[in-house]
């Protein structure tokens, strides 16, 4: 499995900003890519998660409203849109992929909790400033 993200870059409060994940290598459909972020001194943490069969999604609670995660299966590609980005979305961002948790399950994977991702791509820098 490979994964290559795009996008990121220095936005002003309140600007937007489109992440983009292409996979590939996976051999069926059952499975999750996540958005994750690490500020400087703090753990890695989920942003948000799509699981690929059904595109059922996960968003950690600061980002809802704000942040949109989708799926291009024929792409093979997976944004996320961050709009109204705050000084706190400010980190590095990280795309994470591997098979897919049961729905339930996908706010667990996506918020690290299952240790369950293996497939990462190198990350890309977000500022937001104030």
């Amino acid at each position: 499995v490979q994964l290559v993200e795009s996008g990121g870059g220095l936005v002003q409060t309140g600007g937007s900003l489109r992440l983009a994940c292409a996979h590939s290598g996976f051999i069926d459909d059952d499975y999750a890519v996540g958005w994750f972020r690490q500020a400087p001194g703090k753990d890695r943490e989920g942003v948000s998660c799509i699981r690929n069969r059904d595109d059922y999604t996960y968003y950690r609670d600061s980002v809802k409203g704000r942040f949109t995660v989708s799926n291009n299966n024929a792409k093979n590609i997976v944004y996320l849109q961050m709009n109204n980005l705050k000084p706190d979305d400010t980190g590095t961002y990280f795309c994470g992929a591997d098979i897919a948790p049961y729905p339930e399950r996908l706010g667990s994977w996506c918020n690290l909790e299952m240790d369950a991702v293996e497939f990462w791509t190198q990350g890309t820098q977000v500022t937001v400033s104030s």
